[in-house]
């Protein structure tokens, strides 16, 4: 039987009054959900470069302009962007905190039956692109749903609750940790990109971005991107910063290393790259559907 959740939808004209602040800094009774921008490429992307050059693929694909104005971006309704980590059930050994960013197996199933009979749907960065920078238009109710760390536990408890709803998500790969004991293997991210969900990068091994120096520009974001693109066969272009942590200076970096969008979690957005600040709120462990139902209808 379909639960109705009766709550009003404040229709997605109407522009989020303030900003959240930081995720790590507030308490999960506190947080709001925030309406986020979105990522990057995908191969099949028809897209404006910055340059004016058009690189035309796939007629059906969506436009992406990336020369898109700052503010103009900005000033658009943010769509409610979701950040999940571990799936699983709780144990006796994590920590009150720990379990913010555990979902038990049981919740997760119950908040994605929240949203397929609330009437979300669920987008994917290429679409919230094309969103952003051409005003391209988007479902009625839309969500994106992603996913850090490469946790095994997304894809044995989470994918069958998406597939369900035909839910397609975002996982960003920390590729460290691929074929490791409680980790994803290269072929099950294959397999996730095969059935339409979108993988992007989480670095190496998860090393802060504001303290990047050299070489890791290489190790954390150049070759992580390559081993994605070889595993999934196509162009890997979004990234998540680890613990939602990002500076000024990482943008031009990540620019030069290929990335065409970054996420974050719920700081301020940069004023002159917001594609590079996109942001998500973590879906925590201790939220019940319906809590989850008003921080996203209070994020409209």
């Amino acid at each position: 039987m379909r639960t109705i959740y009766t709550l009003t939808f404040l229709g997605f004209s109407t522009v989020m009054a303030g900003l959240l602040t930081s995720c790590d800094s507030a308490k999960p009774e506190e947080r709001t959900a925030v309406k986020a921008a979105p990522a990057s490429l995908p191969d099949s992307a028809q897209v404006i470069l910055a340059s004016t050059e058009q690189a035309s693929v796939a007629v059906t694909a969506p436009i992406i302009n990336l020369s898109a104005d700052a503010a103009a971006i900005l000033a658009k309704p943010q769509v409610p962007i979701l950040c999940y980590h571990q799936v699983r059930d709780w144990r006796d050994s994590d920590s009150k905190q720990a379990r913010d960013y555990i979902v038990p197996t049981a919740v997760f199933r119950d908040q994605m039956q929240m949203l397929a009979d609330s009437g979300y749907h669920t987008i994917l960065p290429d679409q919230l692109m094309a969103y952003l920078t051409t005003g391209a238009p988007l479902p009625e109710k839309p969500v994106m749903i992603t996913f850090d760390d490469t946790n095994l536990d997304q894809y044995t408890n989470a994918l069958p609750e998406l597939e369900k709803h035909n839910f397609k998500a975002v996982y960003f790969i920390m590729t460290v940790s691929l074929n490791r004991p409680r980790y994803m293997t290269r072929e099950q991210v294959k397999e996730l990109s095969d059935k339409g969900h979108a993988i992007g990068s989480h670095t190496w091994d998860h090393h802060n971005v504001k303290k990047y120096e050299g070489n890791d520009w290489i190790t954390q974001v150049a070759k992580p991107k390559k081993v994605l693109e070889e595993i999934t066969g196509k162009p890997v272009t979004y990234f998540a910063y680890p613990f939602g942590l990002w500076n000024k200076e990482a943008i031009p970096e990540l620019k030069n290393n290929g990335m065409t969008a970054a996420f974050q979690l719920a700081a301020k957005r940069d004023e002159q790259d917001p594609l590079f600040t996109i942001r998500r709120i973590i879906a925590s462990g201790y939220w019940s559907p319906i809590r989850l139902y008003k921080n996203l209808e209070g994020s409209f």
